[in-house]
């Protein structure tokens, strides 16, 4: 389990989900290695790459949930590779799943810089 504070992140994920017209209902963090996310891209998504996160939604109407699987080995990865604090890169990973559940993506054309726009005033908006 990563050191996170929990009241802190969950206040702030409300206030996240606050600005973009939604309010929090059932979210799950599963916090796990690379060698589990790979095999849950494989088996739901039929991709077969390392990821940091994969959310899946179960969002109705403007009440978000979802299970996040986030890895924190890629999420290590990923902070060395930025030259990120390792906090830093584990709270944007969080946020991402979040803003996906909000209905952002990013896989299409312009679509990224929308996600990494809205990620860093999400980190903006957090107080630890």
């Amino acid at each position: 389990m990563p050191a996170i504070q929990k009241t802190e992140i969950r206040n702030w994920v409300k206030q996240v989900a606050a600005l973009h017209g939604k309010r929090v209902g059932e979210i799950s963090y599963i916090f796990c290695n690379d060698e589990k996310i790979l095999e849950v891209n494989r088996q739901y998504l039929q991709h077969d790459y390392y990821t940091d996160i994969i959310t899946f939604d179960y969002t109705e109407g403007d009440k978000l949930s979802g299970d996040l699987f986030i890895s924190l080995d890629t999420v290590r990865t990923n902070a060395e590779q930025f030259a990120q604090p390792y906090n830093t890169e584990l709270h944007r990973v969080i946020i991402h799943g979040v803003l996906h559940l909000c209905g952002i993506n990013d896989k299409g054309p312009g679509e990224r810089e929308i996600m990494e726009k809205n990620e860093n005033e999400a980190l903006a908006l957090l107080q630890l």
